[in-house]
């Protein structure tokens, strides 16, 4: 009896002292984010005083990472959706001893690696660029099939945890839907997503936005739900403890926390959950800061300081981290010696591997649509790169990613052989799980719609190019010839918006996208390396719905060996003379038409031509001077064409020139009639030719 209650009173007393640590640790938190955000004049300190209790919780009891090396891949991922928390994310890394409190009064601040919302940074535990609400949790959707897909290939030994952190925001933006429901279908037991309940939005009360029950709506989406209250250490670790249980379903840990936890007036009057301290500085809000720090234990003068105690807790817990990640390595290594093989594939997916390919040899039609040519290189690349997934939103048949989908078959609950995802119609859910299962890495991914719905996902595409990463988006139906369906399906301005990317540099001062528009079955297989090889920045290929046919080789030349060039962005696939009267200047299936409207010249006079095809606008204008002039000799007159906005080309044309394009939407009727009521026959071409060779 005597010993039976020594060990009660020892774990109460452990329990104790783990509450208390753990609540002083969350204060400790609280403080710092308060003084972050004091000091920069700028930030949002309510929700994240609020979240402190459950990242706590998160970090010290369940999230498995190394101290040592960060970046280990078989790591838990952590991924924050509303990125204005992020005061309450650095303060979390700084208590494990990623950041200084150095680091934390430059919050903010020019030069400062915390910025006003955290962009991706794995050495440093930021897994993911989070800011547009909604798309953070959904990259974490992304990287929990990744985790599902690797550990099928590989087994048991590499599984690990996504977690995701969302907020009322989050849970609106329309993206969430198509996240809840993938997940919840494909049943993604190995994620578990804590929503950040505080009834505080920026500028009013949830209350005051919706009533929405949404427990239920994850309910029917197929997800284990908890509501708890989210500040209670013990009913947080409690309900991550029974979501890590359940292995079948996604769960949703619902916690009501409290805005602004902590925060008091001058009169020591509570000033928690109120709408004025979710963004902006506590001070602002009328919260005296001083009392707040003090009364959270802190002291006002000195406000970043990482408590003794809470050091001494957190420097015995990354111990243990450093113990389980070392257990996992051993395991690793034993797995490896006793599967050579599989190993080294492992090792090849995660170190990004792309197998050799022949693409430039890659059989293709003299006379198919794009789109066709572009499933044939899709086919192969089923066959050849194993950790490649592809989505399609609902139109694998007619964007012709089926391609790949007919030497696989799709991801399904408790199936993650295949390798197709089904997003359904989801164009930027689509996208943005895309991002999130390159984020986690050891994976190749690419997604399909046309290209009218890449409008849908462009905000998914900014934040590929913000976080550099290697997605690839594939848009056939590139342009009014879509025809019958009419001008909601007819792109015209979608390439100009979009070719802006790649004049826009990221931070290594790269284009930030790679858009090409290839004109023949040749440049589809160029495109294809181009992208795949590409491992920097996301790239797109835009691909035609009507036929197109093959451009002709240069003389003694083969016409695989031609699109070699199509690397600088812009080159020269047909020419009568090194010296030009004219250029003529297309991308995509205008080239085409360019070509046959030579031949119709050629036959009314003598007239030396030259064609540029164009599939990349953004590599071109990063070619040498001397490359530029090359292929536009100064003084020579150019005509450039294209079923997009004229400003497109402009800049290459010079006053001498012409850019022939649309400035209208377009029509429903069938694509030949559409070519003539916009004069982009061969003969109407032909004239506009005429014209500017009449006028020099």
């Amino acid at each position: 009896m005597y010993i039976c209650r020594n060990l009660y009173l020892k774990n109460q007393l452990e329990k104790y002292m783990k509450n208390f640590l753990a609540q002083k640790s969350s204060d400790n938190m609280r403080i710092l984010i308060a003084a972050m955000v004091e000091k920069s004049k700028s930030g949002h300190p309510g929700g994240s005083m609020g979240g402190a209790d459950y990242m706590n919780a998160l970090y010290a009891d369940f999230l498995n990472w190394d101290p040592d090396d960060m970046t280990w891949f078989n790591r838990d991922r952590f991924f924050l959706d509303p990125g204005h928390q992020s005061p309450m994310l650095y303060a979390m890394l700084a208590l494990i001893g990623i950041f200084s409190v150095d680091d934390l009064k430059n919050f903010r601040q020019w030069g400062s690696i915390l910025s006003g919302h955290p962009e991706i940074n794995p050495k440093c535990g930021i897994e993911n660029t989070s800011g547009p609400l909604g798309q953070g949790h959904v990259m974490g959707v992304g990287a929990a099939i990744a985790e599902k897909f690797l550990r099928h290939k590989f087994g048991e030994w590499t599984a690990h945890y996504t977690y995701a952190f969302i907020s009322d925001g989050g849970i609106q933006e329309e993206i969430s839907q198509g996240a809840g429901r993938i997940a919840g279908h494909l049943k993604l037991g190995n994620l578990i997503m804590f929503y950040d309940a505080n009834n505080v939005q920026l500028s009013t009360k949830v209350d005051e936005v919706t009533d929405e029950d949404t427990a239920q709506k994850y309910k029917s989406w197929g997800w284990h739900v908890q509501t708890i209250n989210g500040n209670d250490y013990q009913e947080i670790t409690q309900a991550i403890k029974n979501a890590k249980d359940e292995k079948e379903r996604p769960s949703l840990i619902i916690g009501h926390t409290v805005m602004g936890k902590g925060a008091v007036g001058s009169d020591g009057k509570n000033m928690e959950g109120l709408v004025s301290t979710h963004g902006q500085p506590l001070s602002k809000a009328g919260v005296d800061v001083a009392k707040t720090i003090a009364g959270l234990g802190g002291n006002p003068d000195n406000p970043f300081v990482i408590f003794d105690e809470v050091k001494q807790a957190w420097n015995r817990i990354l111990d243990e981290k450093r113990r389980y990640a070392q257990q996992k390595k051993t395991e690793q290594q034993q797995w490896e010696k006793e599967n050579p093989e599989l190993a080294q594939k492992y090792h090849d997916f995660i170190g990004g591997k792309l197998p050799d390919i022949d693409f430039l040899n890659i059989p293709q039609s003299d006379d198919a649509p794009t789109r066709n040519a572009s499933a044939d290189v899709l086919s192969v690349l089923a066959d050849k790169v194993e950790n490649m997934i592809v989505a399609s939103a609902d139109l694998a048949n007619s964007d012709k990613t089926d391609g790949f989908l007919k030497k696989t078959k799709n991801l399904r609950p408790h199936d993650f052989s295949g390798r197709f995802l089904q997003p359904g119609v989801a164009e930027l859910t689509m996208s943005a799980l895309i991002n999130g299962i390159l984020i986690h890495g050891g994976m190749y991914a690419a997604c399909g719609t046309f290209f009218v719905f890449s409008d849908y996902q462009k905000p998914a595409i900014r934040m590929s190019a913000l976080q550099k990463l290697p997605a690839l988006f594939i848009w056939s139906h590139d342009s009014y010839r879509v025809g019958e369906d009419g001008p909601t399906h007819q792109p015209i301005e979608q390439y100009a918006g979009l070719a802006l990317m790649e004049q826009l540099k990221n931070h290594d001062n790269e284009p930030s996208l790679l858009l090409l528009r290839p004109a023949d079955g040749a440049e589809v297989n160029m495109a294809y390396k181009m992208a795949m090889e590409n491992r920097t920045t996301p790239s797109a290929i835009v691909l035609s719905r009507q036929n197109v046919k093959a451009l002709p080789s240069k003389q003694g030349s083969a016409r695989a060996q031609d699109v070699k060039e199509a690397i600088h962005g812009g080159y020269i696939v047909y020419e009568d003379a090194t010296t030009p009267d004219i250029i003529l200047l297309g991308h995509g299936s205008e080239v085409r038409t360019l070509y046959d409207a030579v031949l119709l010249l050629k036959e009314k006079r003598k007239i030396n031509c030259r064609i540029v095809s164009m599939p990349s606008l953004g590599l071109f204008d990063m070619q040498s001077e001397t490359y530029k002039k090359h292929i536009f000799p100064v003084g020579v007159p150019v005509f450039a064409l294209t079923a997009g906005l004229p400003s497109l080309f402009e800049k290459y044309v010079g006053d001498k020139g012409k850019v022939f394009g649309l400035t209208h939407f377009g029509y429903s009727a069938p694509a030949e009639v559409l070519d003539e009521k916009f004069g982009f026959t061969v003969e109407n071409i032909c004239e506009e030719i005429e014209k500017i060779m009449s006028e020099l």
